[in-house]
């Protein structure tokens, strides 16, 4: 089965996937993970071609690349995308404006609370915001102000939140039904697409399962070291203090690692001097993940370089290409929501009989 191919599991996934479709304008709502290094043109403009959303990973772009970036995406896909944005970043409203040049109809703003200026910037441009969501009481909040959420569990690779993908899919599905919500972290098999949209989700947000795409331009050994790994491979960074509010990062074990840990050692250190505001030192660990990742992604220094990965790296077997992977994915959540239609209807001989015998008895 293809992602145009025709039967009662499509039709169903159709249905459960409707709301997510519309918004993003696809046909699939399958949102990729903005990776940065890795969600660069070819590997947007691929999952836009297959059918899915590409989203270009800002990053620490200044705002003539991003323009670029933009422009060379649009070169390679007329499908619709988006671009994602670090609200720490300190050209966030610069960025917004770029966005805004080449009507990008999707802006994801991510890494903490969407500024104010920043929401009024990208309202005004009529383009749709969507926000990230780690608690009920976070998605609560940013509702009158998103046009969507993606809510994105600990399992998933880079920055994550405490609380995983399944807990936070229980909190906030049945309580958040104003806007689309997206989850994401730990997906890599189709039969967890269709799950969380039975949940009530409207789409879903992959990640990990992208990097090992040949369109994608991570290094061939970077790949590799997605191919061999296991999904207990892929830790979250430690915390060494609690007045420094680093995110934790999950990435595959290595020795960019401890250089972490030494980093932060060494930050905390010019904290405890006053030579460093703390979000100033927040700044300088995400310089340091931008270079380490790069290393990575870009260079192949995987042994000292951050390989970012979610726990679903386990599932990546194999460099595919990424209209591949998507058909793949939607075989198998229609494959998953057939069998359960298909055990449904077998047990309901079952359950008209247990209804008769209990009528006799007098139930």
């Amino acid at each position: 089965m293809t992602a145009g191919t025709a039967g009662p599991g499509r039709r169903w996934l159709d249905r459960l996937w409707a709301r997510g479709r519309d918004f993003l304008g696809t046909e699939l709502a399958i949102m990729g993970g903005a990776m940065t290094w890795v969600s660069e043109r070819h590997l947007v403009a691929a999952i836009s071609n297959g059918g899915g959303f590409g989203v270009i990973a800002c990053g620490s772009m200044t705002a003539k690349l991003l323009d670029a970036e933009i422009a060379a995406t649009k070169g390679l896909t007329k499908k619709p995308f988006g671009v994602n944005l670090i609200t720490l970043h300190p050209d966030l409203i610069e960025l917004v404006d770029v966005c805004t040049k080449h009507k990008i109809g999707h802006v994801v703003l991510a890494g903490g609370l969407p500024p104010a200026p920043a929401i009024a910037r990208i309202k005004q441009s009529g383009a749709k915001l969507v926000c990230f969501a780690p608690a009920l009481a976070i998605a609560k909040k940013l509702l009158r102000d998103v046009d969507a959420i993606v809510i994105e569990g600990s399992e998933a690779g880079g920055h994550i939140g405490p609380v995983s993908t399944g807990v936070l899919a229980q909190e906030i599905l049945p309580n958040v039904t104003e806007v689309p919500v997206f989850v994401a972290g730990g997906i890599g098999h189709g039969t967890a697409i269709a799950s969380y949209l039975e949940m009530g989700a409207s789409g879903v947000q992959l990640g990990t399962r992208f990097v090992c795409a040949h369109e994608s331009i991570a290094h061939p050994k970077f790949k590799q070291t997605f191919i061999r790994a296991s999904s207990r491979d892929a830790v979250p960074s430690v915390q060494l203090d609690a007045r420094l509010p680093v995110i934790p990062v999950r990435a595959l074990a290595n020795a960019g690692t401890h250089k972490f840990a030494d980093l932060q050692r060494a930050v905390i250190d010019r904290v405890n001097r006053n030579e460093l505001s703390p979000k100033d030192a927040q700044l300088e660990i995400e310089r340091f993940w931008a270079g380490a990742l790069r290393r990575a992604v870009i260079d192949g220094d995987v042994e000292t370089g951050s390989v970012m990965a979610g726990q679903s790296v386990g599932l990546v077997k194999r460099e595919q290409s990424t209209k591949d992977i998507l058909d793949e994915l939607v075989a198998q959540a229609c494959e998953a929501l057939e069998s359960r239609a298909s055990a449904s209807l077998d047990r309901a001989p079952e359950a008209k009989l247990g209804a008769g015998l209990r009528t006799r008895a007098g139930a």
